[in-house]
């Protein structure tokens, strides 16, 4: 493999690579390293993946990971309060709502949030999450469901009465 060949790549994936980071860390400069770690490690891991396909669940099983693990080496938690803004632009709709949301996400535990930015942020189906992180499907499919109630109820205790 040569240089050419990994910037190629690189420059396909780095926006999924860094989009996934910044919705699961909710934090641009985490992102950014995380991002960062996932590319060297990519340089040396590319001459042993097989194809395209392999390239990209690769990288999204490994920002998932090294997602998780970014949270767990943080061992102080941060309140909701610590939590830095999101760090796109809101988009039409109920700006309060789409905050509170997006805390929300940052609150569920790692897998969760995993899945959640997966398919609803990065717009994977189920089966292409399961494929991508080594789960079965039902993993998958169970976590999603689990999840979505969780942020319902968190939902309908911040503003009442409301669904997902």
């Amino acid at each position: 493999m040569d240089d050419s060949e990994f910037h190629v790549v690189m420059r396909k994936y780095q926006g999924i690579v860094f989009s996934i980071a910044c919705n699961f860390l909710n934090d641009r400069t985490a992102a950014e390293d995380v991002a960062q770690d996932i590319f060297l490690q990519l340089y040396r891991t590319l001459p042993k993946l097989e194809s395209e396909t392999h390239v990209k669940a690769w990288l999204c099983k490994v920002t998932g990971h090294r997602c998780i693990d970014y949270l767990r080496r943080r061992r102080n938690d941060l309140t909701l309060d610590e939590i830095p803004e999101p760090v796109s632009a809101d988009q039409p709709g109920d700006p309060v709502l789409s905050n509170r949301l997006r805390r929300l996400v940052v609150s569920l535990p790692p897998k969760a949030r995993l899945v959640i930015v997966l398919r609803y942020q990065e717009e994977f189906e189920p089966e292409e999450i399961a494929r991508m992180l080594g789960w079965r499907l039902n993993t998958v499919k169970s976590l999603l469901q689990r999840s979505l109630k969780m942020l319902n109820e968190k939902l309908t205790r911040t503003f009442g009465e409301t669904s997902l």
